[in-house]
C-alpha cells in the first residue's frame, strides 16, 4: 500500500484551492453580502440555503446541514473517497500528490502513475479494435449480438475481445524490457519461464473496469460459447486495482444519470450491460468477490436506495446475507436496503430480455426490506418455540441490530425481535449498543463557554493572538481544554490558517463532528466585539482551571499533605481567586 499523504501537503492543497471558485464551477454561485449562495446540491430546495464563505473556505447548508471544506465537497458532490478527492484537487492545480515513505519502496511519480493508466486505456482500445478487426471478429460479434447487446452498449462499456494468440497484446504494446515489465506488474501478461511472456487474457470477451474517475484499472474476461476454462477471469490486484473497492458499472451509471435515485447490485458483468441495454442504467456488479463493506459505503454515498438482486438458490441467498451484514453500518436515517430474489434458473441478463424493462423494474418495486431478509436468515437456525431457540435468536440478532445507526430502524428491528421471543421492546432496548446515544447528545448540543471559545477560534483563527498561550492549562483536565489549546497552537503556528485547514487537521478524530457543528455555529457576536467576547470566554476557562487546581491541592492537603512548592502554589491560587 502507498504511504500516507503528508499533512503539510493537504494543508497546502486547501491553501491553494479557492472553495468559491471550485463550487462555482460546478453549481454556480451568487454573491450574498460577503459570502456566496446557491440552491443546495445535496437536497431539493427552491430557496437558496447553501452558503460558501471565502474567508473560512467552508460551505454550509442551513437546510440539510451539509458542510465542510473543499475536500469534503469533492467527496460529497463527486462521490469520491478521501484519497481520490485529494488527487482530483491536486490534478486541478497540476500538483503531484506526495506520499510518506512507509514500505521502504520508492514512491511512484505522477508520470509513472499516469503511464499505468495510459497503458490500461491502450489495452482497452486494443481489445476494442480486435472486436472489429480480428480474424475471429465475425464469430465474436455474432456472440455479442446473440446476447442482445447493441453497438451503442458495447461502445459505452468499452467491451472488446482478447485474441486467442499467446502474445498479441505484448507484441502490440511491449516493445522494450520496461514495457514488458509494466505489462507483468499490471497483470496484463504472465511469465512462468523467465523471458517467455504471454497474455493473461486470451480468447475472451473483455469488460474494462473503470474507477470512480473513469480510468481503466482492470479487466474482466468472459468465455464465449462452449470454450473451456473458468466462466469469468478477473484481473488480479495490482498497484492501481483493489477489487474490494471498485464496482463494475459505477462510473457508467453516474455518467448516465444526473442523480441516482437507486442503485441495483447484480452478480456479473453481463448482467450490468444487459440491463443497460434495456434502459436500466443504474446497475453495478462486485468484481468476482462478495459485496464488501467498502462497496456498500460507496453505494450509500451515491444513492439513498440500494437494491440487491440475486439468484433465488442457496448461493444467491448466501451472497445476499453477506451483502446485508456488510451494509448494516451504513443504514442511517433516509437510507434503504432491499432485496430481490430471482426465479430458479434465471439471472438479470436472461430475465430482463424475456420480460422487458417495465416488468423487470416492477420486481424491483416489490423488493423486500432488509429486515425481512435478516430475520428469515436468523430464524433458519433458531427454533423459537423453545427457550434455547429464543435465546439463540436474541444472541444472534442483537449484535447485528447494534450495527445499525438509524434509531428508526433499530426500534423496528427490536420490536420485531421482541415479538418473536416474547419480550418487551423496553427489555431488549437496554441490551442494544445504540450508536444513536451519541446522536441524542448531538441533538442536545449546547454551547458552553468552552465550546463557545473553541467555536470562535475555529471560525476566526486570528483570535489566537488575542490571549496568552498557556500549555500548562492542559494539566488541569478540564473537558475541552486540550482541544482549545491545540487549536490555538495550530493558529499561532500559521497566522493565515483558515477554518477549512483547521478542520482538516481533525478529519479522522472523534472531535471532527463536533468541530463541524461549531464551524457553522451562529454565535451572533458582532465583528467588533469578537475579540473581547473571546477574551472573556478564555478568562472564564482559565478561572475554571485555577479553581480545579485549587480544589485538587486542598484535597491533597487534607489527605496526603503538600510539598513545599505545592503549599506555595496553593497560597498563590487562594490569593488570586479572592481577587
Amino acid at each position: 500500500m502507498a504511504g500516507k499523504i503528508p499533512r503539510q501537503f493537504i494543508d497546502e492543497l486547501l491553501d491553494r484551492t479557492d472553495i468559491v471558485d471550485l463550487i462555482d464551477n460546478r453549481i454556480g454561485l451568487k454573491k450574498a453580502g460577503k459570502d456566496y449562495q446557491a440552491c443546495c446540491p445535496f437536497h431539493n430546495e427552491k430557496t437558496p440555503s447553501f452558503t460558501v464563505s471565502r474567508d473560512k473556505q467552508f460551505y454550509h447548508c442551513f437546510g440539510c446541514g451539509a458542510n465542510g471544506n473543499a475536500i469534503s465537497f469533492m467527496m460529497d458532490y463527486d462521490k469520491l473517497e478521501f484519497v481520490d478527492a485529494i488527487e482530483e484537487l491536486a490534478a486541478l492545480l497540476n500538483l503531484e500528490v506526495p506520499r510518506e515513505q512507509g514500505s521502504g519502496k520508492p514512491e511512484r511519480s505522477m508520470q509513472e502513475k499516469k503511464s499505468d493508466y495510459d497503458l490500461m486505456l491502450q489495452t482497452a482500445k486494443f481489445f476494442q479494435h480486435q472486436l472489429k478487426h480480428h480474424k475471429n471478429a465475425t464469430q465474436v460479434i455474432d456472440y455479442v449480438k446473440g446476447r442482445g447487446l447493441s453497438g451503442e452498449t458495447v461502445q459505452k462499456y468499452l467491451i472488446g475481445y482478447a485474441p486467442d494468440e499467446w502474445n498479441s497484446l505484448g507484441d502490440q504494446l511491449a516493445r522494450n524490457p520496461a514495457q514488458k515489465q509494466q505489462l507483468l506488474e499490471l497483470k496484463l501478461a504472465s511469465e512462468k519461464t523467465p523471458g517467455k511472456q504471454f497474455d493473461f487474457f486470451r480468447n475472451r470477451l473483455m469488460f474494462p473496469i473503470r474507477d470512480k474517475r473513469g480510468r481503466v484499472v482492470a479487466f474482466g474476461g468472459r468465455v464465449m460459447g462452449d470454450d473451456q476454462g473458468p466462466k469469468y477471469l478477473n484481473s488480479p490486484e495490482t498497484r492501481i486495482f483493489h477489487k474490494s473497492l471498485e464496482l463494475y458499472g459505477l462510473y457508467e451509471a453516474k455518467q448516465a444519470n444526473s442523480k441516482l435515485e437507486k442503485m441495483l447490485i447484480v452478480e456479473g458483468y453481463m448482467d450490468v450491460v444487459a440491463l443497460a441495454e434495456q434502459g436500466i442504467s443504474y446497475a453495478v456488479a462486485a468484481l468476482g468477490t462478495a459485496t464488501t463493506p467498502e462497496h456498500m459505503q460507496t453505494l450509500f454515498r451515491t444513492t439513498d436506495l440500494v437494491i440487491c438482486c440475486y439468484d433465488g438458490d442457496r448461493a444467491g441467498r448466501d451472497a445476499a446475507w453477506r451483502a446485508l451484514e456488510n451494509a448494516l453500518s451504513n443504514l442511517k436515517d433516509g437510507k434503504s436496503l432491499r432485496f430481490v430474489f430471482l426465479p430458479d434458473g434465471e439471472d438479470p441478463d436472461s430475465l430482463v430480455q424475456k420480460e422487458g424493462k417495465d416488468t423487470f423494474e416492477s420486481r424491483l418495486d416489490q423488493a423486500e426490506d432488509f429486515s425481512k431478509v435478516l430475520f428469515r436468515k436468523l430464524l433458519e437456525n433458531c427454533d423459537v418455540t423453545s427457550d434455547s431457540g429464543k435465546a439463540k435468536l436474541m444472541s444472534d440478532a442483537l449484535p447485528l441490530i447494534s450495527k445499525v445507526p438509524s434509531e428508526f430502524y433499530q426500534e423496528n428491528l427490536v420490536e420485531t425481535l421482541a415479538k418473536l421471543i416474547g419480550r418487551t421492546k423496553e427489555q431488549l432496548a437496554k441490551k442494544v449498543d445504540n450508536p444513536n446515544e451519541q446522536l441524542s447528545i448531538e441533538r442536545k448540543f449546547k454551547v458552553t463557554p468552552m465550546r463557545g471559545a473553541i467555536g470562535l477560534l475555529l471560525q476566526h483563527p486570528k483570535l489566537a493572538n488575542s490571549v496568552e498561550y498557556m500549555p500548562e492549562l492542559a494539566e488541569m483536565a478540564i473537558p475541552g481544554i486540550q482541544l482549545l489549546l491545540n487549536l490555538q497552537h495550530l493558529c499561532l503556528q500559521n497566522n493565515d490558517i483558515t477554518t477549512a485547514q483547521l478542520l482538516e487537521q481533525y478529519r479522522e478524530t472523534p472531535e471532527f463532528d463536533a468541530l463541524k457543528k461549531l464551524a457553522v455555529w451562529q454565535h451572533g457576536v458582532a465583528d467588533e466585539k469578537l475579540e473581547d467576547y473571546f477574551k472573556d470566554s478564555f478568562q472564564f476557562i482559565e478561572n475554571q482551571c485555577l479553581n480545579y487546581r485549587h480544589e485538587t491541592l486542598l484535597i491533597k492537603d487534607k489527605t496526603d499533605g503538600l510539598s513545599r512548592d505545592e503549599k506555595l502554589e496553593l497560597a498563590l491560587l487562594t490569593q488570586a481567586l479572592k481577587r
